[in-house]
């Protein structure tokens, strides 16, 4: 779509699957969108109001109430801008790789990354904007459930590989990672892994969900240094925090969805405890408490 097209509700309706009675309601009720208006009243929407509603979607497969998805939108800054220059070509090679489900290519194009670039650039510039980029496409895409298959199957063998052998040769306690959402994959889990073991932090993982209980209970076993918990959708802070309370560990809460439920947190006041919202943000807390 060029950047100054107009379009009408149908089409952006086809587009993004949202259909014409939820767009008016969400520009009606939440002041979510602002399309323009022909001199008729007929709704045009440009190009910034598809990618807002693709945004709003995005925001809300991550668990959040659509009352809360402006302020949400309002303040976070700007993820829909296309990277450029090398990097760039970089995501559009491996989006093209992507496409043609190319296994061999995507492996090529990441070794070489890894070996040119420090694990903190490759995951800021790389493999951050090329979720973020995918996440975008996948909202319109004809293959996206293909594309998304292939790319997390990929994506978690090559990472958990890299974690593993990573891990089994750091000396030293270890830090506890693990998630309360009972999604199938989460990328930015097992980015957050690699990145900080590729940075000489030794893990023990725990990708399925657990009860709070059982992770208490797995801290008291493993005796981490510090407790990594990736929050899901719609975690149970109450219980999370009852159990977690009176742990002697370290603990950081957070991922992709940490604005969810910051302000929760906060009011919790968990001793020993920070939150992070990026695989970044988790290793720089490691690194510096």
């Amino acid at each position: 779509m060029q950047s100054d097209e107009l379009l009408p509700i149908g089409e952006v309706a086809r587009l993004t699957g949202v259909n014409p009675v939820t767009l008016r309601a969400w520009e009606r009720r939440y002041g979510l969108i602002k399309p323009q208006r022909t001199a008729k009243g007929h709704r045009l929407y440009p190009q910034d109001q598809v990618e807002r509603v693709q945004a709003a979607l995005r925001w809300l497969e991550r668990g959040a109430a659509i009352s809360k998805v402006r302020e949400l939108l309002d303040n976070a800054s700007d993820t829909t801008t296309e990277v450029e220059g090398e990097w760039g070509e970089r995501i559009a090679q491996l989006i093209d790789a992507i496409g043609r489900l190319a296994q061999r290519p995507l492996d090529q194009l990441l070794n070489q990354a890894m070996a040119l670039y420090p694990a903190v650039t490759v995951c800021e510039h790389l493999l951050m904007p090329l979720l973020d980029t995918l996440s975008r496409r996948w909202q319109s895409h004809f293959d996206a459930r293909l594309e998304q298959a292939f790319f997390h199957t990929w994506l978690r063998s090559k990472l958990g590989a890299r974690v593993y052998h990573d891990s089994h040769s750091l000396p030293g306690p270890c830090v506890l990672l693990a998630r309360t959402d009972d999604a199938p994959f989460d990328a930015e889990f097992w980015l957050c892994a690699w990145l900080l073991s590729s940075n000489g932090q030794p893990l023990e993982i725990l990708e399925w969900p657990v009860e709070p209980r059982q992770l208490r209970q797995a801290v008291e076993l493993l005796q981490p240094r510090a407790l990594l918990l990736h929050l899901g959708r719609r975690p149970d802070l109450a219980a999370w925090t009852r159990s977690l309370a009176d742990i002697p560990t370290r603990k950081l809460l957070g991922g992709s969805t940490l604005s969810l439920h910051q302000a929760e947190l906060q009011n919790m006041a968990l001793p020993d405890t920070q939150l992070f919202d990026s695989p970044q943000a988790a290793l720089r807390c490691l690194q510096h408490p």
